[in-house]
């Protein structure tokens, strides 16, 4: 195993020159090749952030921190499509649209898209992934707020408040005819049992309902820890006296509630809607209610915002309605601008977004812990895709996950995002984060393998090291074969830090920080002095160094990690060395 040696206190006295062994299978090279490699920079400034809607200010004060903040609001299609090329990110609500001419007109700039709120039916996330867009929303600021006002539209409803107080205030008495019903002991069925439903459910239960609820996603012991019965849907709507709703507006569930559906519930049911408009067909609605089916609404969206002036169903006198204030309070809208903005300027500064709704869905406890191995996913694909020469491309990557851990116990999804777009990145002029990273390998016909390699010993980490092969490619640096012909790269985390292990068959041990050199040599003393001394004259500070050798007196690969890009003028000095056979820089 190799031995790192730290060199941070000895840069500007030179290097010792002392070897690490390691008991590596002989190979013969008798070429002597010096290459450099190297990827483009990003480019420097504040990246600019669109907010297209009000925001909290808390938001916004966070975003100018990091951003150039431009607040344009009620902009139209065309204003929008305009503005878009010239931002990195773009904040909205639930008002503005952002579909696949949006996506088009950023040119490829646009790089995140937050919705500050839950829902994210306003932005097409197909589109949004193949232009290599992550979307993130802000899901539990407004939580608490969105089921406060359902539990209020339903008590409201039940005693007819909102009718009865319009009627005081026209000097009318009418005590007799608002008479309302009890909440006790009566049956409400909560459809979408997710953030919002669930918190309704823990409310109604402490009104003394019987809560049933119908989610074909809900954890059936998150629902028994609440003490809320999971039903069909056919129970749920057919048994009910309050039906409130929490759903997302998707093709599945667009007009859930309609003729068919409304003729099954019990009558004289009540319904609230906190979610989305289209979840109910407004005509059916109307229809319903005047026959009686449906006792009293309470609706808080509706399928076109503002609703006309003179919609029946927000006119009909059993229906109470409020102008989509489910997470309007004062809370409530500072949380989600604060939520929003972390988001968004996480994501630019290309940290995991555990809110991302068009990534590798992974849970926020998973990715805690692969977080260390997501930057050494990342970078062992950039190492293994700068040591390709040739003209045949890359199209055959094989990475391999070796764990202690069963496959049912290792979701390694994101890690596999990540190398692909460490892959493609340094060799695409194309914007590659993990939302798009498998539609691009795709459509440039690299076709990823995976493997897991299962482990004696304890499960305490999640992954010993990864390995990523190229087959079917030449190589810039011939030490990075391995003996079946595939460039082969290997990595650890080390106390936290990712670290190179292998590279073809010599065993290194350096950190993936700044970037990397790698050196064939003959092994002879003097060789770390050497190229340290080369190094420290022009100023490059070395973070760490190994080497691994076949047996003494034989090849060796060193490895040196630098903080610093060196010239072109100090890496011909490392390759005029007589000893060294071939080298490479590599830059993470």
């Amino acid at each position: 195993m190799a031995t790192p040696l730290s060199l941070s206190s000895v840069l500007s006295t030179r290097l010792a020159t002392t070897h690490s062994v390691f008991p590596i299978r002989r190979r013969e090279f008798n070429r002597r090749r010096i290459i450099l490699v190297t990827s483009c920079a990003g480019g420097g400034g504040k990246p600019t952030i669109l907010v297209a809607e009000k925001l909290g200010q808390a938001g916004i004060e966070l975003l100018r921190k990091f951003a150039n903040v431009d607040c344009s609001y009620d902009l139209s299609l065309e204003e929008l499509c305009t503005k878009i090329s010239l931002c990195d990110a773009l904040i909205v609500r639930s008002g503005t649209k952002v579909g696949r001419d949006v996506f088009e007109s950023s040119r490829g700039r646009l790089k995140v898209v937050g919705r500050a709120g839950v829902g994210i039916d306003n932005v097409d996330l197909a589109a949004a992934t193949e232009y290599g867009c992550l979307v993130v929303n802000a899901p539990t600021a407004n939580t608490v707020a969105a089921a406060e006002h359902g539990i209020a539209l339903l008590t409201a409803m039940a005693r007819n408040v909102a009718q009865a107080d319009a009627s005081i205030k026209a000097g009318k008495w009418m005590r007799s005819k608002f008479v309302g019903v009890s909440l006790v002991g009566k049956t409400l069925a909560v459809l979408g049992f997710g953030k919002v439903g669930s918190e309704v459910a823990r409310r109604a239960r402490g009104l003394g309902m019987h809560v049933i609820t119908h989610d074909p996603y809900a954890p059936a012991d998150r629902a028994r820890a609440i003490g809320v019965e999971l039903v069909s849907f056919e129970v749920a709507i057919s048994t009910a006296d309050f039906i409130s709703l929490h759903l997302p507006l998707t093709a599945a569930t667009l007009k859930m509630l309609n003729d068919e559906t409304f003729a099954r519930m019990k009558k004289g049911v009540r319904i609230v809607n906190v979610a989305r408009g289209g979840v109910i067909d407004e005509e059916a609605l109307l229809r319903a209610l005047d026959s009686g089916v449906v006792a009293q609404a309470a609706l808080d969206v509706f399928t076109v915002e503002p609703p006309v002036q003179d919609n029946k169903l927000v006119l009909h006198e059993s229906v109470i309605a409020t102008p989509h204030l489910g997470a309007s309070t004062m809370e409530a809208q500072e949380g989600v601008a604060i939520e929003i903005a972390e988001a968004v300027v996480g994501a630019l500064q290309g940290e995991l977004a555990a809110t991302a709704v068009n990534a590798p869905m992974v849970p926020p406890q998973v990715l805690r812990e692969l977080k260390p191995y997501v930057v050494l996913a990342e970078k062992l694909g950039r190492l293994a895709v700068q040591l390709v020469t040739g003209g045949s491309g890359v199209n055959a990557v094989k990475v391999t996950y070796a764990s202690s851990r069963s496959p049912d116990d290792l979701d390694t999804r994101i890690l596999r995002a990540m190398v692909i777009k460490g892959l493609i990145e340094p060799i695409s002029s194309v914007f590659i984060n993990l939302v798009n990273s498998d539609y691009v390998a795709k459509q440039r016909g690299v076709k990823i393998s995976e493997e897991r390699m299962v482990l004696d010993g304890s499960p305490e980490n999640p992954i010993e090291y990864i390995t990523v092969r190229i087959a079917n490619v030449e190589s810039r640096f011939a030490s990075a074969l391995s003996a079946s012909g595939e460039i082969k790269v290997e990595g650890r985390v080390k106390q936290g830090v990712a670290s190179l292990t292998k590279v073809g068959l010599f065993e290194v041990d350096v950190s993936l920080e700044g970037s990397v050199i790698l050196c064939r040599q003959v092994d002879q003393p003097g060789m770390i002095g050497q190229v340290g001394s080369i190094l420290g004259d022009e100023n490059v500070n070395v973070s760490f160094m190994s080497v691994g050798r076949i047996a003494q007196g034989k090849q060796a690969v060193m490895a040196i990690g630098v903080d610093e890009q060196p010239s072109k003028e100090t890496l011909k000095k490392i390759g005029d060395i007589s000893a060294i056979e071939e080298f490479v820089f590599l830059k993470l």
